[in-house]
Formats: C-alpha cells, structure tokens, sequence
C-alpha cells in the first residue's frame, strides 16, 4: 500500500467513513486510534463509507501508545494547522504515514511538540478560518502523495 492515513482518536462518524472510502480508493490502509467519538457501528459511518467499508484494511489502536508501539519504525508525517511547514514539502514515500488529529482539537499538543521537524499544515488563503475539514484535508495529503509517487 502506498500510504497509511492515521486518525487518532476521530469523533465524527461522517468524516470517518468519508476517509474509509478515500482511503479504499488510492490504496491507503486507514489507522484508527480509539478512544472515538462514535461507535465503529454508527450508522453514519457506514452510511458515509457506503458498502465500501468492507473492503477496507483497517487497522485499529486502543490508544495512542499502542499506535506507536506497534509503528515505532514507520516513516511518518503529523499535519496541524500549527504546522510551520507547507505541506508541498513532503517529502511522499511509500508506506509514509499520514497522522492526523481529532476534529476538534487537531493533535496532542504532546505530540506537536514532540515532531515539530515532521509537522506540516495545509496552507489556508483567508484568515477568517482556523482549519478544513478533516476529511478534505487527508483527500488533499493523500492525492498529493500519490501525485508525486506515482508521478501522475
């Protein structure tokens, strides 16, 4: 799989499932990292996924020292509206994770702290709003990636 899209800790079930299927449709493997704001059976998330979820890989967390438990060798990426970096300078690999925070709050300020050289941000051109919708911005991350992967 080219990308990995990580959501830690999601609380909507719509942009769950909205990024279930994007992540079906360029190949990515869809990470999540409980605790989540809804049920992995909520109907909006199916809803949102549509019949897709199924042939989804999913994988899922218990909490987010067991994400990087088990990914502590993974090549990753963190994007936060608090990013310094323009996301234009991944540097897009194979099997790259692309962590993402909960709508809400965005990342763990932990964890910005701790990544501040892996941390990007989706350049915003008015100043009248603070952030995109998470699944917009993975959609952008994600094609961007495979733009410069695959060269298309």
């Amino acid at each position: 799989m080219p990308l990995n899209i990580v959501l830690i800790e999601p609380e909507i079930p719509n942009n769950t499932g909205n990024i279930g299927r994007l992540a079906l449709a360029s190949g990515s493997v869809l990470h999540l990292v409980k605790p989540f704001g809804f049920e992995i059976d909520d109907k909006r998330l199916k809803r949102a996924g549509l019949d897709y979820w199924q042939h989804l890989e999913v994988i899922y967390y218990d909490n987010i020292d067991d994400f990087f438990l088990k990914n502590r060798d993974a090549k990753m990426v963190f994007l936060s509206s608090h990013g310094t970096k323009s996301h234009w300078d991944i540097n897009f690999t194979d099997d790259l994770f692309l962590v993402f925070g909960k709508e809400s709050v965005g990342l763990p300020k932990p964890l910005i702290e701790q990544h501040k050289s892996q941390l990007f941000k989706i350049p915003l051109y008015s100043e009248s709003i603070r952030s995109i919708n998470l699944a917009n911005a993975v959609g952008i991350i994600v094609y961007e990636g495979l733009r410069q992967i695959k060269g298309n």
